[in-house]
């Protein structure tokens, strides 16, 4: 059976459709071409020093799928509970997986529902109710503990490594350290030499790969493969939109496409939100590693030149047809500064008809015949046709049936659209160099040597 994948619509922002004050000309978005066809080079050109290695992930080879997979099983035999302990990149691409494969319920499913697969929980936060809660319900020997930081010093992921470790010491003893994974740098950093004297199982992150583009990695495959996704197809839908946007013509790569239409609305129309609103509940954790990816990747007060410039569009998420009860009252009638993504799946894997149980006539009776899979598709297709005719821009994501061939592709065209698009805005799309001042004040404030210095300049008022 031939494997479907997304498709992409943008006609809702064209001026034909929209009008002239919001809409774009194609001539405005062709114009581009020469801006992309620069950019595609320098994003090769990246690739082929070896400086970005996103790009290349489609690509594994197989034997590493499968030592990925085969290790997941090991690990997770006889297992309950998964727990990765990440922030930001490090666990909001797996949490997007387990929710828009499984579904955002999988740990309140059966044993049985979930196929003998454990549980897998993300600890993103370190607010200490929540974690120590977690580890109170929680049966040590039946837990495995992934621990995820590409520096391997990250100070939140961390402390609950430590607070992990301790915990199961105490109740396991010496067999503890087979009950914990260290998915961090080949070589380099706390977490990897921790890993080597404990005795733990390690996973690698590609140096040449960041935190917010390394779902591709180990970092969002492993505990995916844990609960039994399908990571090659995974790899082989983003493999397909890789070969698909190839080429920097616009008028054949989606990505580079949707790139040049944000980031002419952001510079030039005065449209510097993004709103990402997915018409379903698998896809809102999906919408948060996109609004990380975009923030962080966009988002720089310094060009490639070191000349301040402040760029970066917002990224905003909101979720159908939750949000047409909160949000939609602002994007409707609110400030022209928005442009709206919207991702609509086509035929839900589970779909149920609207009975009618009662025995007298209400207003309600339109309501049976329908299932809740038509009522959500007609509310994405009302919302976008009542935006279009307010003159506000739209694009919009089909998805055939949400699977891991279609996820795949959904997440290689929007790590692409992005690098794309931060080379138009003229900076380095890769770092984050706006963190680095509260993460060395942290460090300070908890005494960490080397970092006293952050605190004496809060204290002489001079940072």
């Amino acid at each position: 059976m031939k494997k479907r994948g997304i498709s992409y619509e943008y006609h809702t922002i064209l001026k034909d459709i929209i009008g002239e004050k919001h809409g774009l000309s194609m001539d405005e978005i062709t114009a581009y071409q020469s801006r992309v066809d620069a950019a595609h080079r320098t994003l090769m050109e990246w690739k082929e020093a070896g400086e970005i290695g996103f790009l290349d992930l489609p690509f594994s080879s197989e034997a590493w799928v499968r030592d990925i997979v085969q290790k997941a099983r090991e690990k997770s035999k006889g297992m309950e509970t998964c727990l990765v302990l990440g922030i930001g990149g490090s666990s909001l691409g797996g949490k997007a997986l387990r929710d828009a494969i499984k579904s955002p319920l999988y740990n309140e499913m059966s044993q049985e529902r979930r196929r003998g697969f454990p549980r897998l929980y993300f600890a993103e936060n370190i607010d200490p109710e929540t974690f120590m809660t977690f580890l109170s319900l929680r049966m040590p020997n039946k837990t495995l503990v992934v621990a995820i930081s590409k520096s391997g010093g990250t100070a939140e992921t961390m402390s609950q490594f430590l607070i992990a470790v301790d915990w199961l010491k105490r109740n396991l003893g010496n067999t503890y350290a087979n009950h914990i994974v260290a998915i961090t740098d080949p070589k380099e950093g706390p977490l990897r030499g921790i890993a080597e004297e404990e005795g733990f199982d390690t996973l690698d992150i590609p140096k040449n790969v960041g935190g917010r583009f390394s779902v591709l990695t180990p970092v969002g495959l492993f505990p995916a493969a844990v609960i039994g996704i399908d990571i090659k197809t995974l790899l082989e839908g983003a493999r397909a939109m890789a070969k698909r946007c190839e080429t920097p013509n616009l008028a054949d790569n989606p990505a580079y496409l949707n790139a040049v239409i944000h980031h002419c609305y952001d510079v030039k129309r005065g449209k510097p939100l993004s709103v990402m609103m997915p018409y379903a509940d698998s896809l809102l954790s999906f919408a948060d590693w996109y609004r990380q990816l975009y923030a962080e990747s966009l988002g720089k007060r310094l060009d490639r030149q070191g000349r301040e410039v402040f760029s970066g569009p917002t990224p905003i998420r909101a979720l159908g047809a939750t949000d047409q009860h909160s949000q939609l009252q602002l994007y409707m009638e609110g400030p022209f500064n928005k442009v709206i993504t919207f991702i609509r799946v086509e035929h839900f894997r589970w779909d149920v008809e609207i009975p009618y149980p009662l025995s007298y006539q209400t207003s309600l009776d339109y309501l049976p015949n329908h299932t809740l899979g038509q009522l959500i598709g007609f509310e994405q297709f009302a919302t976008a046709h009542a935006l279009k005719n307010n003159h506000r821009p739209t694009v919009t994501i089909k998805i055939e049936t949400l699977d891991e061939y279609a996820l795949g592709q959904l997440f290689y065209f929007y790590e692409l659209q992005v690098a794309l698009q931060g080379v138009l805005y003229n900076v380095n799309p890769f770092d984050q160099p706006g963190v680095e001042w509260g993460k060395k004040l942290t460090y300070g404030l908890m005494g960490r040597k080397g970092y006293e210095k952050y605190v004496e300049k809060i204290r002489n008022k001079t940072l």
